[in-house]
């Protein structure tokens, strides 16, 4: 928790007890459905919480926003991020329906009131968002390839709406085809060892139709 109030010292009281929870719900629910490896649920807050919320240090959501989480698994970077940005609106989806579980529990326990979740494979949703954010859970062309049509026209933002994507590693790549995608290293906002190869792509999507 010391890790989360250091980078987002300005927390109210209620999303201070959200965040503090975080734990013990994650604990709770992974003895019974594992979605979160025993390493990384000893350091939940460094791994997935703060890692999570490097997306808010490259844009920060607006309220009356809306943001789809694709492939959230244990409910990441969408938990966190609905937490931090309570007044935005937070779809959280994945084709695996233990994780959506215990997604929909840890929302319960917490109290939010701004997230939908789905047991979905994201063509299957409808509807349009802001951005689309997401955990490294494919290849950027296959991710935007999932995606498609599902930006919203109207931006709102300092950043033009598309994908924020957590990524790893040399992504020169993959990333050689989107001319109009900008990394943001963790390394640059996070102290941590943990966040030396960690990174943020943004990548605007034109809206379609």
């Amino acid at each position: 928790m010391e890790l989360i109030q250091r980078y987002f010292p300005e927390l109210t009281e209620t999303q201070l007890e959200q965040f503090q929870k975080l734990e013990t719900l994650y604990q709770d629910w992974n003895l019974k459905i594992n979605v979160v490896s025993r390493k990384d649920i000893d350091e939940l807050y460094l791994r997935h919480v703060l890692h999570s919320l490097g997306i808010a240090k490259v844009q920060m959501f607006l309220p009356g926003s809306t943001i789809l989480d694709v492939g959230t698994g244990g409910g990441f970077p969408g938990i966190p991020l609905a937490i931090l940005f309570p007044e935005s609106q937070f779809h959280l989806v994945d084709s695996i329906a233990k994780k959506i579980k215990v997604v929909d529990e840890v929302v319960a326990g917490l109290g939010l009131i701004n997230v939908k979740t789905s047991h979905s494979r994201v063509e299957e949703i409808d509807g349009q968002f802001d951005f689309i954010v997401s955990r490294a859970v494919a290849a950027m062309p296959t991710f935007v390839h999932w995606v498609k049509g599902k930006i919203a026209k109207t931006q709102r933002h300092e950043l033009k709406n598309g994908i924020l994507y957590l990524k790893g590693g040399d992504l020169i790549e993959e990333l050689q085809t989107y001319q109009t995608a900008s990394i943001y290293n963790l390394s640059d906002i996070y102290a941590e060892d943990f966040f030396e190869t960690k990174k943020v792509v943004h990548l605007p999507l034109k809206y379609r139709g």
